[in-house]
């Protein structure tokens, strides 16, 4: 395998495109952390993407990728894929690695990779990367992948290759989005019921702490393991027990004393999370934003008290958004540690509440936020040329 930095690579010179995958980001109106404990989740595509240019280049097994965003580009043998230093890398070679274990064999193939996600916000433009990849190859190869196979072995991708053990949703709503909706998405059976994104006059205003703090990886895969030593202890004295999934409060009270404080609290902001995800999709259905919005909030402190995956920029954010009659509600989005708060807000108080939200940011941080508007969108997709 070879590197490169800072040059784009001699073979893409005359790269000419046989078409282009548009992998759209993600937003999780709510559910987070749910996904890897067989919960529910409401996610959405977003009207921003990564997109790949695609196409083959007539040999068996040479690849060479190159990333606009990054300007760095690496070359590999299809035969011999395996792990790279490059992190980003490993976003690319586990989605190959993934299909040919599924008995699907890509040949030689050149890509450029450019991208309008912003990178650490919460908005899963690695889940994008990697459905974008096994799309693209999909389509160029004939591979006969379904987009829940795609979604899956995007997973699978990250888990073996990349190191977070990250549940479905992200590749999911990237793949199989729809413009206009919501996912609700039932992470056990893999249903999804797609929910009319009715807003009335609000609109989806993400902010971004610009702060990725280097807790959230390794703390991530840290809160899936505490869940899961939660679920054993259960599961010796109720075998049907397999997930959080299987346990309301009511059973999670019997362990109270045999088990940690810090257990407890996982388990019982992941049990209440699913019940506010199912509050929440009746709310919008209903039109009653103001209690889909104190939803949000709840949500955000669980994630703050319980989960402990919050940090000082995102409550700041959230604890900010309260004064302003014009949010219906906030909350942290993603693995935490950083990236965006996710807020429900009046179309028409945008604008102020951004210049507002910001100047008291930087006042506090030093930082400037950034402001993203996104929309409901379809997902993954392919334009020919």
């Amino acid at each position: 395998m070879e590197t490169r930095d800072n040059m784009i690579p001699e073979i893409f010179r005359n790269f000419r495109k046989e078409f282009t995958v548009f992998a759209p980001g993600r937003i999780n109106l709510i559910g987070e952390h749910t996904d890897y404990n067989n919960g529910f989740v409401l996610p959405t595509a977003i009207d921003r993407t990564i997109k790949i240019h695609f196409a083959a280049n007539s040999t068996p097994y040479q690849s060479n990728v190159y990333s606009q965003t990054l300007n760095r580009s690496f070359s590999f043998d299809l035969r011999k894929i395996a792990r790279s230093e490059h992190q980003w890398e490993n976003y690319i070679l586990g989605v190959i690695n993934e299909i040919q274990k599924r008995g699907k064999y890509p040949e030689g193939f050149d890509c450029i990779i450019e991208s309008d996600l912003p990178v650490g916000a919460g908005i899963s433009s690695s889940a994008a990367l990697e459905c974008g990849i096994a799309y693209g190859l999909n389509e160029l190869f004939n591979l006969d992948l379904s987009k829940e196979i795609i979604a899956e072995l995007s997973r699978d991708a990250e888990h073996n290759y990349v190191g977070t053990k990250c549940g479905i949703m992200d590749q999911y709503a990237s793949v199989l989005g729809k413009e206009g909706h919501l996912i609700l998405l039932d992470c056990r059976s893999l249903e999804a019921t797609y929910v009319p994104a009715e807003f009335e006059d609000h609109k989806i205003l993400l902010l971004n702490t610009m702060v990725s703090h280097s807790l959230a990886s390794s703390e991530y895969n840290t809160r899936r393991k505490e869940c899961d030593n939660i679920v054993a202890m259960i599961n010796e004295r109720y075998p049907e027990v397999r997930s959080l999934r299987d346990v309301n409060l009511k059973r999670l009270q019997e362990f109270k004393e045999n088990i940690s404080e810090t257990l407890y609290k996982r388990a019982h902001y992941v049990i209440a999370e699913n019940d506010r995800v199912l509050k929440a999709v009746e709310a919008i259905k209903s039109g009653d934003l103001d209690h889909f919005g104190l939803l949000m909030y709840a949500s955000h402190k669980g994630l703050r008290d319980n989960y402990e995956v919050s940090c000082p920029e995102l409550d700041f954010l959230v604890d900010f958004s309260t004064d302003y009659d014009a949010v219906k509600g906030a909350r942290m989005m993603g693995g935490g540690f950083g990236g965006c708060t996710i807020n429900l807000i009046e179309e028409d108080a945008i604008d102020d509440f951004v210049q507002k939200a910001s100047e008291a940011y930087e006042r506090k941080f030093n930082i400037i936020p950034e402001a993203i508007i996104v929309s409901p969108s379809k997902g993954t997709y392919i334009r020919k040329n």
